[in-house]
């Protein structure tokens, strides 16, 4: 289960609000959560970090917002299960992939960064022949998050990466997609995961905030959005044998008018 881009302290309580009815509806075996907006829509601190793992949380990926909080230096080559962007430049600190044991296995865990609309980092395609190629090496079972803006990167890396890796999710444009699919070499894809935190701002902000900065071209101190929540995610079942997706399900949950039974 992957649970999409968690942002701020509404991301952080519906997560804790639903998460128990998730685990036992779906039950899932390994769960990811997008943590790079989880410190008031930028970065992560090491006390969320902690959380996210005493939630049952198994492997947080990041994205662009990885370095907002300054306290990550502090934390982040000890926090083994967080994955920042491995197509920063080598010397950065942190990992690029981690893997989680489950039941004697070990699944891998990529975070890339896309470079459209984004600031100029290293090549994610490239990054990605590297790391899958480690990868496969210890395991059939290899899950990619690829934090970008264009949708048109994001579905050329997921053909790219189609029957090398078992699912590869887009995320940072906080809008859930509805195009989740199996590609045909058998690698479950999502454009974006979506976001989980407030449902009734612009990607998380309050609303008035982000109209006022598109009408004067003025910047403009973003606050979190209150109100209503959402949680969106996807599960994925997956074969242990072949490394394949067997199936792809969105979630959708918006607690203002409940959808989740």
């Amino acid at each position: 289960m992957f649970i999409g881009d968690v942002y701020g302290s509404p991301g952080r309580s519906i997560l804790e609000q639903y998460l128990p009815t998730l685990r036992e509806k779906y039950r899932p075996q390994i769960i990811i959560v997008n943590g790079e907006n989880s410190a008031g829509g930028r970065g992560i601190t090491e006390k969320i970090y902690k959380k996210f793992l005493s939630l049952g949380v198994h492997a947080i990926t990041m994205g662009n917002h990885t370095w907002d909080q300054k306290e990550i230096f502090e934390f982040i080559e000890g926090a083994n299960r967080l994955v920042r962007p491995a197509n920063y430049p080598k010397n950065n600190p942190g990992k690029g992939i981690v893997y989680v044991n489950y039941n004697g296995r070990e699944i891998a865990v990529i975070n890339l960064q896309g470079r459209t609309f984004l600031p100029a980092i290293d090549d994610p395609f490239t990054m990605a022949d590297e790391l899958i190629k480690e990868a496969q090496k210890r395991t059939n079972i290899i899950f990619l998050d690829f934090h970008a803006e264009a949708t048109s990167e994001k579905l050329a890396l997921g053909w790219y990466v189609d029957g090398r890796i078992s699912a590869m999710v887009g995320t940072h444009t906080h809008v859930q997609t509805a195009d989740e699919r199996i590609l045909p070499k058998g690698t479950g894809y999502i454009t974006d995961a979506g976001m989980t935190g407030p449902y009734n701002g612009i990607i998380g902000v309050e609303k008035d905030i982000i109209i006022q900065r598109f009408k004067t071209g003025l910047p403009a101190r973003f606050e979190v959005a209150k109100g209503a929540k959402q949680l969106n995610g996807v599960i994925f079942k997956i074969n242990l044998d072949t490394g394949k997706t067997e199936s792809i399900e969105r979630i959708m949950i918006n607690d203002s008018t409940p959808l989740f039974n």
